[in-house]
This record gives C-alpha cells, sequence and structure tokens, in this order.
C-alpha cells in the first residue's frame, strides 16, 4: 500500500473534491460524488437502510479528507487504505463507506478509458443479466394475478411472497405492487406479530397454486427473510422439493454459517443467503463447505465492485452462483454498477430487480434498460449513471 504523500501530483486523476450528498424522493439515498483534477467525476451508493447518517457522517468526518490528493487510477490501493487504513476494519457502516469510494473510483476509471466498466472487467460473459421481479399478494389469488403480470411484462424469474391467514402483516406484501418499497421510513424498527405454525401450514400451498397456474418454465423464488430455525427451514425446503423453487431466500439468520449444514442434510432445494453480509468473510464457510447456491452479497453493502468481485471470484471455485441484492433501498447508483459486474463474472445466477419510481430515475438518470426479462447496462463509459 502506498503512502498518498509520495504519490505523483502531476496526474489529471488526482482527486480533488469529495461530496456527499443525502437526498431522495421519499427517503434518504447517500450518494458520493468524486471529482479529479482533469474534470472527470464518479459516483458510488453509500445508502444503509436505516441508517444512512451514519454512513454519510462517516464518509463527510472520516473518508473525505483522506480522499483528496489520491490518484483516482489507484483503485486496489485506495480499497486497501480505507479498509486497513481505520484499523477498525468490516462493519455495514464501514463496508458501505469503503464500496461507495471504490464504485466511484470504477466509475472515473471507465469514463477516463472511454469504456463502460463491465469492459475493464474482463468485457461481456453474457448478453444481458437476467433478473426477477417481486409478485406479492394479501391471498394467493392475488398472488396469482401478479405472477402473470411479470410474465406478460417479459420476466423468466420471479419472487412470490403472500399474506399468511391470521397474521396483520406478512414480509414482503405490499400495497404498491411494481413500486414495492421494502425499507420502512424512519429510524425507528416496526414490530410485527409472527407464527412460525401458520407460516409453514400456508406458503407449501403457494407454490403449489402457481406451479398449477403457470407451470414451470419459469424460476420461481421464495424470501424467509430469516424467520425460521435450522430445522423449520429444513422442513420447508424438503416439503416444496416437487414445486422446483430456483431458490429458498434467507431461510435462517446467518450470523452461525454451520447452522445451514443442517439444512443442506435434508433438502436439495437450493438456498440463497447474503444481502446483509459485509465481507468475504462472513460468507466464507457458506461458500467453501457447499452449504448455499447462491450469494446475494451486494456492491453497497459488500466493499464496492473489488471485493464483491472477490466473493464471486470464491464462489465460483465452488459452484456457488451469484444472485446479488436489488431492492429499492438500493440507489440506480447501485444498480448500475451491479449490472457491470453481473454482466462479466462467470458464475452469475440470478440479480433482484425492484423498479424506482420515475421521481427516483429522474433523480438519477442512467443508461440501464430493461427488455424481455433481461436488464443491459448499456454503453456510456463508466457506470451510466448519475445524479442531478
Amino acid at each position: 500500500m502506498s503512502d498518498p504523500g509520495t504519490q505523483a501530483v502531476g496526474s489529471g486523476s488526482r482527486i480533488i473534491d469529495a461530496k456527499v450528498i443525502v437526498t431522495c424522493p421519499g427517503r434518504n439515498f447517500v450518494t458520493l460524488k468524486l471529482t479529479t483534477a482533469d474534470g472527470a467525476t464518479g459516483v458510488g451508493d453509500a445508502t444503509l437502510n436505516g441508517r444512512e447518517l451514519a454512513v454519510a457522517s462517516y464518509l463527510q468526518d472520516h473518508v473525505c479528507p483522506a480522499l483528496i490528493g489520491r490518484d483516482s487510477a489507484r483503485i486496489e490501493d485506495t480499497w486497501q487504505y480505507l479498509y486497513k487504513g481505520a484499523y477498525w476494519r468490516r462493519g455495514p457502516v464501514t463496508m458501505t463507506a469503503i464500496a461507495a469510494v471504490d464504485t466511484a473510483l470504477w466509475d472515473i476509471k471507465g469514463k477516463l478509458a472511454g469504456l463502460p466498466v463491465y469492459e475493464l472487467l474482463g468485457g461481456r460473459a453474457r448478453d444481458g443479466v437476467t433478473v426477477y421481479g417481486h409478485a406479492n399478494g394479501r391471498d394467493i389469488p392475488e398472488v396469482l394475478d401478479e405472477v402473470a403480470s411479470y410474465l406478460d411484462l417479459g420476466y423468466k424469474a420471479v419472487r412470490v411472497q403472500v399474506g399468511v391467514p391470521g397474521l396483520p402483516a406478512t414480509y414482503g406484501v405490499s400495497d404498491d405492487k411494481l413500486f414495492y418499497e421494502p425499507a420502512v421510513a424512519g429510524v425507528v424498527p416496526t414490530e410485527a406479530t409472527w407464527s412460525t405454525t401458520r407460516y409453514l401450514r400456508f406458503v407449501p400451498g403457494l407454490f403449489k397454486a402457481v406451479r398449477e397456474k403457470h407451470g414451470f418454465d419459469f424460476h420461481l423464488l421464495h424470501d424467509v427473510h430469516h424467520r425460521l430455525t435450522p430445522i423449520e427451514a429444513a422442513r420447508l425446503g424438503k416439503r416444496v422439493e416437487e414445486f422446483q423453487l430456483y431458490w429458498l431466500e434467507d431461510p435462517t439468520p446467518a450470523e452461525s454459517q454451520d447452522a445451514f449444514r443442517l439444512i443442506r442434510q435434508h433438502t436439495t432445494t437450493p438456498i440463497a443467503v447474503g444481502e446483509v453480509f459485509n465481507s468475504i468473510w462472513d460468507c466464507q464457510q457458506l461458500i467453501t463447505e457447499q452449504l448455499i447456491d447462491f450469494i446475494r452479497a451486494t456492491v453497497v453493502h459488500a466493499g464496492g465492485i473489488t471485493h464483491l468481485r472477490r466473493i464471486f471470484n470464491l464462489a465460483e471455485l465452488y459452484q456457488v452462483r451469484s444472485g446479488s441484492h436489488g431492492a429499492t433501498d438500493l440507489s440506480p447508483v447501485c444498480m448500475a454498477a451491479a449490472l457491470h459486474l453481473d454482466l462479466a463474472i462467470p458464475n452469475f445466477g440470478l440479480q433482484e430487480y425492484m423498479r424506482h419510481t420515475a421521481a427516483t430515475d429522474e433523480v438519477f438518470p442512467h443508461s440501464y434498460w430493461f427488455a424481455d426479462g433481461y436488464l443491459h447496462p448499456g454503453e456510456t463509459p463508466g457506470l451510466g449513471v448519475d445524479i442531478d
């Protein structure tokens, strides 16, 4: 790792300004915008749902002053500088801040090279990025109608969530179907009534109804959202094998990676986990012991493009595929970065895609686009996204 003071000062790619922007219609997105001496700019997403201002402060008070004068071309060097230099490593706030810097530097490098970022990562490994949408409803008939709507839009993969009878609210069920917002405004966590017994009794019927109505010619997904014990998750996975889920997401909390061994021993239903992971160490055992099938870590929460690529490289060795988180509490900057990485890696699986509202898209103009079940990052140099 270099000493910033010894870097060449004649380079036009030296960072001269680092600005933290907290804004978006209806919620907070945190965006870092870097500017170099030659006028190039790059943006990075630093949104940590529910703790956005903690990351904004970390960037503004600690990271931005350390970036001034650094060579924007030295992405790996800067990543190591920020990760090891603070002594207190990892954690969601630190890694989200590092991700913002890293993503912005890749954006700048692409612009200076005149190439989209995916070309800098090795070029295309596929023509487009397969994405999945979110079909949800208060009851099974409503979910079936929503699945039909997504299939009509060309989606080749759909996640299904349904209200559980007897529970006042159920995760993943919302009034606004196309622009579903998983993040709740404010900093006070919400509380909800839960019944594992009711859920396990009811949800297999949802998958049965979907397959009977819409068949097997698309990928079917479901999110448990960390609510089951390992043996409960194993029971569910075993019971729904006949419906051929593409994955069962977050079946149990992943703080204990070894817990997934119990699930694996009892079911062949594929398992996906990792949207709350911050580093390769959070998933090392899950990957190397093949306890999961899809790793859902994302650019903004796992240290940026540089570190997420390390995670995906490790996963490739053990036939674990990517399935990056892509909810609306991640900004279009993160989505753009994810698409470039998705396009280049050999072990891509699926990309979550929750559509942002027209107002959000206006704040973050971007070149990525959706067609026939795929997202395409576009050919604009850099990430192809900016903040107005």
